[in-house]
């Protein structure tokens, strides 16, 4: 049974297009990385007026999706995307995770 993950990043003022850019297409080695740690059905919204992301994946488990960060090509996209999104000391996105709160398949 995969898990729903949802949560909110932001983008800075004027670096929407880039952020969409760099994500069309994604690294392929990441998208490796993503999918070798049981991420499927990942999505990125953006809301434009706020600049808010909205991210949602399906994960195999809890484990494996925060292990995805100490990968080295995971490190190296966040190091890539520090000047256009708020980021936290290690470069991580800064990212607040949603409680879901209905559901209907």
């Amino acid at each position: 049974m995969k898990i729903r993950q949802a949560f909110v990043m932001s983008v800075n003022p004027g670096a929407e297009q880039e952020y969409e850019e760099r994500h069309n297409p994604t690294w392929p080695e990441l998208e490796k990385v993503l999918k070798d740690h049981g991420v499927s059905n990942y999505s990125i919204f953006l809301h434009p007026e706020t600049r808010q992301l909205f991210g949602y994946a399906e994960i195999e488990s809890e484990e494996q999706w925060v292990s995805i960060g100490a990968t080295e090509i995971c490190r190296e996209w966040w190091k890539q995307n520090v000047e256009i999104m708020p980021s936290n000391p290690d470069h991580s996105p800064v990212s607040s995770p949603l409680r879901e709160v209905f559901h209907l398949e």
